[in-house]
């Protein structure tokens, strides 16, 4: 059995011995090591992501109240069975222990093809809002390195967001230079938000390379900034149900990696959850659990209640199938048909999400015309629904690319970055290469928002011709 994470207070902290700390059952999951085909799965080159006696894959996640809460997680190896983190208010020179505080949380099992892991989970809470902190957490070998944070202003203030869309593939020979390049080139990033498939997790790679190449990727920057996960189809492994048939479970490094709210869908509170930051609410669903397990009135009807108690100047709504797909035949029915109604009735700002491997951003069903004439016309703008990919899987756009989305890409790596001000978005779609794709601006009047066009100028929409794919080499995207 998975274990929750174990919150303890800054100020009431307490020791727990090495044995209680380690006292969490492995996950159970078995080690995948062949293919569907029988065949080796492929490995990282250089079998890298072995489990040491130092910490590693540590990565900061918020609380639902990120202005006093925050939460780490880490692995190490079996050494160091008891989960310890020091935290103190950042100072400005070398004296970071002398008022740092013990805390401790829970530690669970997971095996893998490197053997045996402990992944950690410590809860920092108490925190004092817009206040920058530094924390280290502990292995059998010492303490990491001292890594900082701030917390989330307790009231509505500008910020700046990352949104990445699948990274999934090529994760880091491909995907790591657009992370990169996104952190780069763009200061003060605050947050991060996936959509979902950050790994494979089938047979493309080790499941455990597959998770080291993505902490790898995002490196320290993970550390320090809070990430927004969503689970994608890819976060499940395909499982057999004793009639035979199959179904999906949610894998057993997603609950040991990150270390997320607990105040989600109660069928799905592992996945499904909420952040407040700084006047945007971002809500987290989980659209495998609802498509195939059998949760999409439990998650409908909390996305519901959570949208109706929110008193964020925004709302933004993160998961992985599209309601409006750019490369599949057909959008996502199941989630159209339950989820799009409670969007619109309850006015949220943005829906971004990942699963087609292409990018589109969308402003209305009637299409793209026909939307900009009724922005012309005075009308006030619903949802923006954008899809975007990370990573090196393609697949090519479909019939409706042409016409509905306002702006579409084939075959290229993106990232977004989202300014956030009290009343106004500022939405800005880049390549890996950091040239600007896509924009727009969406301001909130007393009538609704009003979105703008960009007047800098953008690439033209990149889509193959025949074998030829964008950037002039062979086109990468695939038929869906």
């Amino acid at each position: 059995m998975i274990k929750r994470m174990f919150g303890l207070s800054l100020l009431a902290a307490t020791m727990f011995s090495a044995a209680a700390a380690a006292q969490s059952a492995p996950t159970g999951f078995t080690i995948v090591t062949q293919t569907e085909d029988g065949q080796p799965i492929p490995r990282s080159a250089g079998l890298p992501y072995a489990p040491k006696n130092l910490p590693d894959r540590i990565v900061l996640t918020p609380g639902a109240d990120p202005s006093r809460e925050m939460a780490v997680a880490y692995r190490t190896d079996t050494a160091q069975a008891a989960s310890q983190a020091q935290l103190a208010v950042s100072v400005d020179g070398p004296t970071l222990e002398e008022k740092a505080e013990l805390i401790t949380g829970t530690a669970t099992r997971v095996d893998s093809s490197y053997g045996p892991a402990l992944y950690h989970q410590v809860r920092f809470t108490g925190l004092a809002p817009d206040t920058v902190y530094t924390y280290r957490v502990k292995g059998a070998a010492g303490w990491s390195e001292w890594l900082q944070f701030r917390t989330a202003a307790a009231e509505a203030k500008p910020f700046r967001f990352l949104y990445l869309g699948d990274i999934q593939n090529g994760i880091l020979t491909y995907a790591s230079r657009v992370i990169r390049q996104a952190f780069h080139a763009n200061g003060d990033i605050r947050l991060v938000v996936h959509a979902g498939d950050l790994v494979a997790q089938r047979d493309d790679l080790d499941h455990d390379d597959e998770w080291g190449e993505w902490n790898q990727a995002g490196g320290y920057n993970y550390a320090i900034v809070p990430q927004v996960p969503a689970t994608g189809n890819h976060e499940y492994v395909d499982v057999l149900k004793p009639d035979g048939s199959e179904s999906r479970k949610l894998g057993p490094y997603w609950p040991a990696q990150f270390a997320l709210p607990s105040n989600g869908a109660d069928p799905v509170k592992a996945t499904t959850y909420y952040t407040d930051f700084q006047g945007v609410r971002f809500i987290v669903l989980d659209g495998t659990a609802a498509i195939d397990l059998g949760t999409m009135k439990a998650q409908t009807d909390w996305l519901d209640a959570t949208l109706a108690s929110s008193k964020a100047n925004w709302n933004v709504v993160l998961f992985h199938q599209p309601v409006f797909t750019c490369a599949r035949p057909n959008d996502t029915k199941e989630i159209k048909a339950a989820w799009k109604p409670v969007f619109e009735k309850r006015k949220v700002d943005l829906v971004l999400q990942g699963h087609d491997h292409c990018y589109s951003r969308l402003t209305g069903e009637a299409g793209r015309d026909a939307n900009a004439k009724a922005r012309a016309d005075g009308k006030v703008q619903g949802p923006v629904y954008l899809v975007s990919v990370t990573g090196s899987k393609m697949y090519a756009l479909n019939d409706r690319a042409g016409t509905q989305p306002d702006k579409i890409a084939e075959a290229t790596e993106l990232y977004q970055v989202v300014d956030v001000e009290p009343k106004r978005i500022k939405f800005r779609t880049f390549t890996a290469s950091g040239k600007l794709y896509d924009g727009f601006d969406l301001e909130r009047t007393a009538q609704g928002n009003r979105l703008s066009e960009i007047s800098e100028p953008t690439l033209a929409a990149r889509r193959c011709s025949g074998e030829i794919g964008p950037d002039g080499g062979r086109c990468v995207a695939r038929g869906k």
